[in-house]
């Protein structure tokens, strides 16, 4: 009797590997496939084995495509990719830190925190005058941009963690997340009045999100930051099962909860933090992308979950950069307006299915 059951233990652990290796085969075949369609379409519509040929080095039929393909559109794709990844990573780790599916890097106010950092950098130099010497400081460019974004991201997440060990509700944690979020709006709002006319333009442009802002040059930096933040993810893969048992029972069992909510906030607010640097602030792909995963897979491991919800992130992600270029047509939709309206559809049926299994 012990031996059939260990057989069949054997027999379905081995059916749950396969099932989960054809999942990540499947995904990464969409995110190629994904990934060649947004390199293949927007105002120039080049034929997908052209793109395919000139990713492999080779000459294309007309040279003007190996220039829209390699300096316009790749560095663009990459950074929707990584974006993906990272909105998705950050907003999975808030929801199982805080154990709401509702939770995310722009619910809990963090990406609002890091637009301030950026505003502070960006607009507040130029209101007070002291740009030269920001500049010569290095706090003006695209490492200040980084690091102020993550720190203004790591403060807000930092206040609403800390309110939590008072406040055990979830739901008024996002109350409050989206209170920080209203103030640090009112801040920048502030900046803005005293700014100049085309910093505000600026800004607000930067506020719309896009893809296509970062070079070659700013992704030397963006790339190597993200990956940083997606690998702590990584090592953070056992202690986030821990945390989904709730404090008491993590403690229990051993685990260091401070250490893990200290490195829980670094993460995701490296994140979602050098995105917003980047390529302004991005909304619902934090919140949408993990409850997607949880219930399209049915797992709670976040082992298996984290790579998932980074390709799902991914391809999420270029299919709204794809549909915010509008292929055929010159004009470019403001992301954040593509973002919403896939997202919105599911943050309400999260709403409406509030009993989940996994919260």
């Amino acid at each position: 009797m012990g031996k059939n059951k260990d057989k069949y233990l054997r027999r379905k652990n081995q059916n749950k590997k396969s099932w989960e290796f054809i999942i990540f085969t499947i995904l990464l075949s969409s995110l190629i496939f994904v990934f060649l369609l947004d390199l293949a379409f927007g105002s120039v519509n080049i034929p997908i084995p052209q793109v395919v040929t000139i990713l492999l080095g080779r000459e294309a039929q007309k040279a003007t495509w190996t220039t829209i393909i390699l300096k316009f559109r790749l560095p663009k794709a990459l950074t929707a990719t990584l974006a993906g990844a990272a909105l998705g990573v950050s907003g999975l780790q808030t929801q199982t830190l805080f154990k709401n599916s509702l939770a995310g890097p722009f619910v809990l106010g963090i990406t609002s925190g890091a637009s301030l950092g950026v505003a502070l950098v960006v607009l507040a130099a130029n209101t007070t005058g002291i740009s030269t010497i920001l500049i010569n400081l290095g706090i003006i460019g695209d490492n200040g941009l980084v690091i102020a974004a993550i720190l203004g991201a790591a403060l807000v997440l930092g206040m609403v963690l800390l309110i939590s060990h008072r406040i055990p509700d979830s739901m008024t944690l996002l109350i409050l997340g989206l209170l920080f979020g209203y103030a640090t709006n009112a801040i920048v709002s502030i900046l803005l009045h005293l700014s100049e006319n085309n910093q505000i333009q600026s800004y607000l442009q930067w506020t719309f999100g896009s893809f296509g802002g970062v070079t070659w040059r700013q992704m030397v930096i963006l790339a190597p930051v993200i990956l940083l933040g997606l690998i702590i993810a990584l090592l953070l893969s056992k202690p986030l099962n821990v945390m989904l048992l709730g404090e008491s029972q993590a403690q229990t069992l051993g685990l260091a909860v401070q250490q893990t909510r200290f490195w829980i906030i670094t993460s995701a607010s490296i994140l979602a933090g050098a995105i917003t640097a980047f390529c302004g602030p991005i909304g619902f792909l934090g919140v949408v992308v993990p409850h997607l995963c949880r219930n399209l897979f049915k797992t709670v491991d976040h082992k298996i979950l984290i790579p998932l919800v980074a390709i799902m992130g991914a391809i999420l992600a270029l299919i709204a950069d794809l549909i915010s270029q509008l292929p055929g047509s010159e004009t470019v939709l403001p992301l954040n307006s593509v973002t919403a309206l896939i997202g919105t559809p599911v943050v309400i049926w999260v709403i409406l299915h509030r009993r989940s299994r996994y919260f």
